[in-house]
């Protein structure tokens, strides 16, 4: 059985969770159920990652400890999982002393053994937003580009991992597609960093300004750096070195991961998988960021949007809907209440719960209380287009394009209607009932199609056409 790994990137608990990572772990849904109905053995796995000095800072504020507070940001994660409808295989914290830490301790020494350690003194930018050291090149007008602050000076001694040498290898695996970065000018990206020059990077904090985190081994002065910790997440969950999971899992088939965290995925994993001697993960999938009305989020600017306030209002489909086929797969995409009701109303309310509901109550009124299950369908026309559309499906998200795979589905939704229209079962006398025998069954269909995207919707089509529910699967939106 073909094995597939995927996972999101790990949000850093500072704050309780946006948008933006909804999209990300819908995204990453759709991939892991797409590929479980293919027949693949599928590890989906997700987390929080909770060390790091925004952390204590926050919790510090926040009035609790660092562990109080992670443990109820981390919980807001898990909950968002759960009301989103996400199959998840599994949630790493990167606080699990049992599970995480003795894997982050071990790819420590390890890197150590093989001379890609080294103690020395720095001198330098640190963005705390971005928990990272910064070279000058890296600022635009002297700010963090993502952040708008100015970073602080540091001076201080910590370990550094010797990046620098994997420049050459990293430039080649990338070339050679044994690494490969979705969409392809991301890819671009990490390569003109590479042809800049990479620059070793700080592995580690001193503990007199940073102990929450994972003490460094055999070093009592450090503590690991929130990156070096993060990213060793994808096989500590694994149970690496020796678990049963990391043998049977890794390589990674798709980290899924924001724009704005691609260089250390891309470079600095990488890199410390080379180092280790472990394969690489065959796919980096990166998204862009969710603006409001055209403006980024801010609290400042009053536009957060919180998504549990959305799911409570319209649903988990609703929300997975909007996101996956208003939001480009790979680009940056703009959110809107007044959008979001549009596509909700038009597309769900009015489309795929109007068609469910005037093909049932067809199904009742020619069939009475048991419906059918046709075995396929009798009109070849209507077998031609669910076959194009599977194929359409299919292809659409093997290259990550998840509004042109529902656009396929749309399409046979748009055959169902013209087909009663130009039918007319209703005036049919003999013939009647084959009409909406292939109805019914084009509705199977349809919720096979749609459980990767919208798994709710695709749960009431078939219940609905087993029993004799018929509540409105989307009720229009006010």
């Amino acid at each position: 059985m073909e094995k597939f790994y995927i996972t999101t990137s790990i949000p850093y608990v500072n704050g309780p969770p946006h948008i933006g990572f909804a999209l990300e772990i819908i995204q990453a849904d759709v991939l892991a159920r797409f590929n479980r109905r293919k027949g693949s053995a599928v590890f989906f796995l997700t987390g929080t990652d909770e060390h790091g000095l925004k952390i204590a800072k926050s919790a510090k504020d926040a009035g609790v400890s660092p562990r109080e507070f992670t443990d109820s940001i981390s919980g807001k994660f898990r909950d968002l999982a759960k009301k989103l409808d996400i199959s998840n295989d599994d949630f790493i914290r990167t606080t699990d002393a049992i599970r995480h830490w003795p894997a982050v301790q071990t790819v420590w020494k390890q890197l150590k053994e093989h001379s890609d350690l080294e103690k020395r003194s720095y001198e330098g930018l640190y963005c705390a937003g971005c928990e990272a050291f910064m070279a000058e090149k890296d600022l635009a007008e002297g700010l963090c580009p993502i952040h708008k602050k100015a970073p602080e000076p540091v001076k201080e001694e910590n370990w550094f991992f010797l990046l620098s040498k994997y420049g050459p290898a990293l430039k080649e695996k990338l070339e050679s597609g044994e690494l490969r970065i979705v969409p392809e000018s991301r890819k671009n990206e990490i390569l003109e960093l590479i042809k800049q020059g990479l620059q070793d990077v700080s592995f580690s904090r001193p503990k007199e300004k940073l102990q929450w985190g994972i003490p460094v081994p055999d070093d009592d002065t450090q503590v690991v750096y929130v990156w070096a910790d993060a990213l060793t997440n994808y096989i500590s969950a694994l149970g690496y070195p020796s678990g049963e999971k990391f043998k049977e899992y890794w390589p990674a088939s798709v980290h899924a991961v924001g724009k704005d965290i691609l260089r250390f995925h891309a470079t600095i994993w990488p890199a410390m998988l080379l180092s280790l001697g472990l394969p690489l993960p065959k796919i980096i999938f990166v998204h862009g960021f969710i603006t409001v009305e055209g403006q980024k989020m801010s609290k400042s600017l009053g536009n957060v949007i919180d998504p549990f306030s959305l799911i409570e209002k319209y649903g988990a489909d609703a929300v997975r809907y909007f996101f996956l086929r208003e939001v480009p797969a790979a680009e940056d995409g703009d959110f809107s209440f007044e959008r979001f009701e549009q596509r909700y109303n038009a597309d769900l309310a009015s489309g795929l719960g109007n068609l469910v509901a005037r093909v049932l109550k067809m199904g009742d009124m020619a069939f009475g209380e048991t419906l059918p299950v046709p075995a396929g369908f009798s009109d070849k026309q209507f077998q031609s287009v669910a076959d194009e559309a599977r194929k359409g499906i299919d292809g659409a998200l093997d290259n990550f394009q998840f509004g042109s795979a529902l656009e396929k589905i749309w399409e046979v939704m748009r055959f169902c209607d013209k087909y009663i229209d130009e039918k007319k079962p209703w005036e049919q006398k003999d013939g009647s009932r084959e009409v909406i025998g292939d109805l019914l069954f084009a509705i199977h269909e349809l919720a096979d199609f749609l459980e990767p995207f919208l798994p709710g919707a695709a749960r009431k089509i078939t219940i609905q056409l087993a029993g004799r529910d018929r509540a409105a699967l989307f009720p229009r939106a006010v």
